[in-house]
C-alpha cells in the first residue's frame, strides 16, 4: 500500500515539472505567435509545405530533438528534491528580473546539497531556449552567476549557447533554408557570395557579431544556414564569442539582489571592454588584408 503521504509527493512533483514544462511552452507559443497575422492565425503554411516537400524525416528529426530535451528536463525533475511550501510558487521559468530573484533564492536553497541536479536543470532549460530561440536566456546568465561559481558559470553559459545555437542551425538549415531561398534567390545567391568570399575568416567574422550587439543571436543562427557560414567555425565563434558579453552578466549575477534591471552591467567600462574585444576578434583579418597588399 501506498501511503497517503507518498502520493501527496508524487502528486506534488508532477505539478511542479508540469508548471516548469508549461512555462517553456508558453515561450515556445509566443514565438510562434509572431508569426501569426492580425487574426492570430498561423502564417507558416508555406513552411509546413516546404517541410511536407522535402519528407517526413525532418519532422521526425524535430520530434526527436524536442523529446530528448523534454526527456532530459524530466530526469532532472525526477531528482529534484521535494519543494518546501513556501518556495513552490516561485519554482517557475522567470520572464522578469523579480522573477529570475525569487527563482535564484528558492534554487539557492538547494543547491549545496542537490548541486548537479540544479547544474543539469539550468543546462537542459538553457539549451532549450536557444534551440527553439526563446527570448529570455539573459535571465538564466544572471542565475548562473548568481549560483555557481563564476569560471563554472563562464563555461556552463558558453557551452550552453553553443549547443543551443548548433540546434537552432540544423533546424532553419532544415526547415528554412530552402524556402528563404526560394522566395528571395539573387538577394541571397549575393549574400552567399560575400560568405564565400570570406570564408578563411568566418571564425573571426562570428566572434565578432556574437561579441557585438549589432544582430540579435537568434538572427545570426537562423541566418547562417541560409548564407552558407561552415558549422565548424560557426559553433566555435558561438562558444568564444558569447563569453565576453556573458562576463558581465554573470559578473552581475554574483550581486543579483541588487539588480534592478538587466541593463546595470551596461557602463563606459564595460561597452570599451566589449570594443577592445570585438577589434580583437577581427585584428587577424586585418593583418591578413595589410599582408596581401603588401605582397
Amino acid at each position: 500500500m501506498v501511503s497517503e503521504g507518498a502520493m501527496d509527493r508524487k502528486y506534488s512533483q508532477r505539478k511542479r515539472f508540469s508548471l516548469v514544462l508549461r512555462g517553456i511552452c508558453e515561450s515556445l507559443m509566443e514565438v510562434v505567435v509572431l508569426g501569426s497575422d492580425g487574426n492570430g492565425e498561423r502564417v507558416l503554411g508555406e513552411i509546413e509545405c516546404a517541410m511536407l516537400v522535402t519528407g517526413q524525416s525532418r519532422l521526425l528529426i524535430l520530434g526527436g530533438i524536442f523529446t530528448t530535451l523534454v526527456l532530459l528536463l524530466f530526469a532532472v525533475y525526477v531528482k529534484f528534491p521535494e519543494l518546501e511550501e513556501e518556495h513552490r510558487k516561485d519554482f517557475k521559468y522567470p520572464r522578469s528580473l523579480q522573477e529570475a530573484k525569487m527563482l535564484g533564492r528558492v534554487l539557492l536553497h538547494y543547491r549545496d546539497r542537490h548541486f548537479f541536479t540544479i547544474f543539469f536543470g539550468v543546462v537542459i532549460v538553457y539549451i532549450m531556449l536557444q534551440s527553439f530561440a526563446v527570448p529570455g536566456s539573459i535571465f538564466l546568465t544572471v542565475l548562473s552567476g548568481y549560483l555557481f561559481n563564476f569560471f563554472v558559470a563562464l563555461f556552463l553559459v558558453c557551452t550552453c549557447s553553443a549547443v543551443g545555437a548548433s540546434i537552432c542551425y540544423l533546424l532553419s538549415y532544415m526547415f528554412g533554408r530552402d524556402l528563404v531561398v526560394r522566395k528571395f534567390p539573387d538577394r541571397i545567391k549575393q549574400w552567399q557570395g560575400d560568405v564565400a568570399r570570406h570564408r578563411g575568416d568566418m571564425l573571426n567574422y562570428i566572434i565578432f557579431l556574437r561579441v557585438t550587439p549589432l544582430l540579435p543571436n537568434w538572427f545570426i543562427n537562423i541566418a547562417s544556414p541560409v548564407l552558407n557560414v561552415p558549422f565548424f567555425p560557426f559553433f566555435l565563434g558561438t562558444f568564444l564569442g558569447v563569453a565576453p558579453p556573458s562576463f558581465f552578466y554573470i559578473q552581475a549575477g554574483s550581486t543579483l539582489e541588487q539588480m534592478v534591471h538587466t541593463n546595470v552591467t551596461w557602463n563606459f567600462k564595460s561597452l570599451l571592454l566589449l570594443t577592445f574585444f570585438a577589434i580583437l576578434s577581427l585584428l587577424p583579418v586585418f593583418w591578413k588584408r595589410y599582408k596581401a597588399k603588401q605582397s
